[in-house]
């Protein structure tokens, strides 16, 4: 899912979940009143003497009501510790605010390495437990379904971020407010698929 061309790594995978999802959506196979929201984000130093790069994307699906999250990061001055989605800031792209989603750290997130990468299960909006409490009664008004609305709110407005923090920097050494994005249009699409096509003809003749 993640953009791998931001840390010069294959962008494919994301360009094919890209092209099958614009496919499924023109079969009708996605229902007309689901939406898939991708929101990106490069990620940089949030602190001083804090090192590293890297890129997120998150994949929110409002029928399943889940979120899914593919991060790639390297160069941090210290070792991964924990991971968070905070929001929501009072101002758009700056500040921060506690934790969102979720308590911990992400599951599964790598931990002790300076440099990896990160793909999440999906993550159920519906369950109160994917939330820190702080977030679902004063942001979620108690309920997962006004947490999901208030996270969902926040990430439009460019008010929440994904944040990597590391051992030398516990409050966080990276991070990138998320701004959403969009599939590609059908030109770009099939243009996507002629490219793709050729690759894997070219491939096939050099096997």
């Amino acid at each position: 899912m993640a953009s791998r061309s931001r840390l010069g790594l294959p962008a494919a995978r994301k360009a094919l979940s890209q092209l099958l999802l614009a496919g499924a959506m023109a079969t009708g196979s996605v229902a007309a009143h689901a939406a898939i929201i991708t929101y990106t984000a490069s990620l940089g130093p949030e602190a001083v003497g804090a090192t590293g790069s890297g890129f997120v994307e998150v994949v929110y699906d409002s029928t399943a009501h889940t979120l899914v999250i593919d991060a790639d990061w390297l160069g941090l001055s210290g070792v991964t510790t924990v991971a968070h989605i905070h929001c929501c800031t009072a101002t758009p792209g700056t500040g921060t605010i506690g934790v969102a989603v979720t308590p911990g750290t992400l599951p599964g997130f790598p931990v002790g390495v300076s440099a990896g990468s990160y793909l999440s299960s999906p993550l159920d909006l519906t369950s109160p437990t994917t939330y820190v409490a702080n977030f679902l009664n004063n942001f979620g008004g108690g309920t997962p379904a006004g947490a999901e609305a208030a996270l969902l709110a926040g990430l439009d407005a460019g008010r929440g971020y994904f944040n990597i923090h590391t051992d030398r920097f516990a409050s966080g050494e990276i991070r990138g407010f998320l701004q959403r994005s969009s599939v590609p249009e059908p030109g770009t699409l099939a243009l996507l698929g002629l490219g793709l096509a050729g690759l894997a003809a070219t491939r096939k003749r050099k096997q």
